[in-house]
């Protein structure tokens, strides 16, 4: 009897051990995007490719610390579009679930409002989309396109292209305002006058112009004022608009911009929140001919391009998460710098040899952690936004993009403002 219960503790004591190195064998990362509301168009597929990265890691053996290999557990919120529910979120993540580091935000908004939780917390997220720059925190590590990866290279291409008269159109939050602002003062600087500049101006008690563009709200649907000051506007026949308008509001501008008889030909439209995946709601047929600036398109045609998406495609079929679609799926860039900053964030943990924030921080800021990506090589600097190629796109009738022009391994410079006013002050 005895013996017996001796073999019967041990057995015990052994499986107690077996399940506590499982649970010490692996790591919480965070997922933070809206999957409900009006920015669900364009978040849930990020949410998918993060999931598709962390089984892709694990099935290669996880990310390797100390010695031994920790398999990825996401852990997956809702921000649903609501910008204080982001924070609460972010709060759950980091205080709660216990987080290594959180892959999320789309919006400026909800990510200035997830910043002060991950300050207080010294926790890490990774943000993968476009946005305006004028930002740094050492929390935050931005994989996304800052304003002279996208918007000024977008900008150049048109001015190369003749066009003389530029519309701002936006939703109304920070990412749209500031860009356009920034876009008011680069075009100024390249000799667009105010008067070509469309959109409309705030000016503050001096005269000064502190907010340049048209700007609706989120889940905007009637566009039919504006497309007409549009078609106005671009008379002229050397007109183009730029489009800062984010998440589902396009569907009905592209729509109304289509019945207006609009053309690409007429006055083009480069978007900065419209990719292959939104392109998916949208009448492609409409808008061949319409532009994207991104640092990667669909229709890249290289190898490791390629070996992505059959690997994506492949996974698809095979996934159960819920709530993820596996038909008629597209791949765009901040999917593919949410895919990236995965792989950087998994790179300085085992450079760092620990998931400690400021040992990884320290590591990730050296400027030595380089990932070569579906996009090209993407290397992480010192403050905190990357290096990367940047491409302009032409939308086919498929809803993939015709590559135009490639800028090679742009520095992501994230602070533009300050020295735009001083070059405008010198003119």
């Amino acid at each position: 009897m005895k013996k017996h219960l001796l073999k019967f503790m041990a057995l015990a004591v052994g499986l107690s051990l077996t399940l506590r190195a499982s649970a010490e064998d692996t790591v919480k990362i965070g997922v933070l995007h809206s999957l409900s509301g009006t920015m669900a168009i364009s978040e849930t597929s990020l949410r998918d490719v993060l999931l598709f990265t962390f089984d892709e890691i694990n099935k290669a053996g996880g990310v390797k610390v100390g010695g031994k290999s920790y398999k990825i557990t996401p852990v997956v919120v809702d921000g649903a579009s609501n910008w204080p529910l982001f924070a609460e979120k972010a709060k759950q993540l980091l205080e709660e679930d216990k987080v290594a580091v959180t892959f999320g935000c789309w919006t400026s908004v909800s990510r200035k409002s997830v910043l002060p939780v991950f300050e207080k917390d010294n926790g890490m997220l990774f943000y993968p989309v476009q946005y305006e720059g004028e930002e740094l925190s050492k929390n935050i590590f931005y994989t996304a396109e800052a304003v002279n990866q996208q918007a000024t290279p977008a900008v150049d291409y048109l001015l190369k292209q003749g066009k003389k008269k530029f519309y701002l159109l936006g939703t109304d939050y920070v990412y749209p305002q500031t860009t356009c602002l920034i876009l008011y003062k680069y075009l100024l600087l390249h000799g667009i006058p105010a008067e070509n500049i469309g959109g409309g101006f705030r000016k503050d008690d001096t005269g000064k112009v502190i907010s340049a563009g048209k700007y609706v709200p989120f889940s905007h649907t009637d566009f039919q004022q504006i497309v007409a000051d549009i078609k106005q506007f671009s008379a002229s026949g050397d007109a183009c608009v730029i489009n800062l308008v984010n998440g589902d509001s396009n569907v009905p501008l592209f729509k109304e911009i289509a019945a207006a008889g609009l053309t690409a030909a007429d006055c083009p439209v480069v978007s900065f929140s419209l990719a292959e995946d939104e392109l998916r709601a949208l009448p492609t047929k409409d808008l061949v001919g319409e532009l994207g600036c991104w640092t990667y398109f669909m229709s890249l045609n290289t190898p490791a391009n390629k070996t992505f998406l059959k690997n994506w495609d492949a996974w698809l079929k095979t996934q159960s998460y819920p709530g993820v679609v596996k038909e008629k799926r597209a791949m765009d860039s901040p999917m593919v710098l949410s895919y990236d900053g995965v792989y950087l964030w998994k790179q300085a943990v085992e450079k760092a040899g620990t998931f400690d924030v400021d040992a990884v921080r320290k590591v990730l800021e050296s400027g030595t952690i380089k990932f070569d990506g579906p996009g090209g090589s993407t290397t992480m600097q010192a403050n905190h936004h990357t290096t990367k190629n940047v491409y302009i796109g032409e939308t086919k009738a498929n809803g993939q993009f015709k590559i135009l022009e490639t800028f090679p391994q742009v520095y992501g410079e994230p602070f533009m403002l300050k020295d735009l006013d001083a070059k405008l002050s010198a003119k």
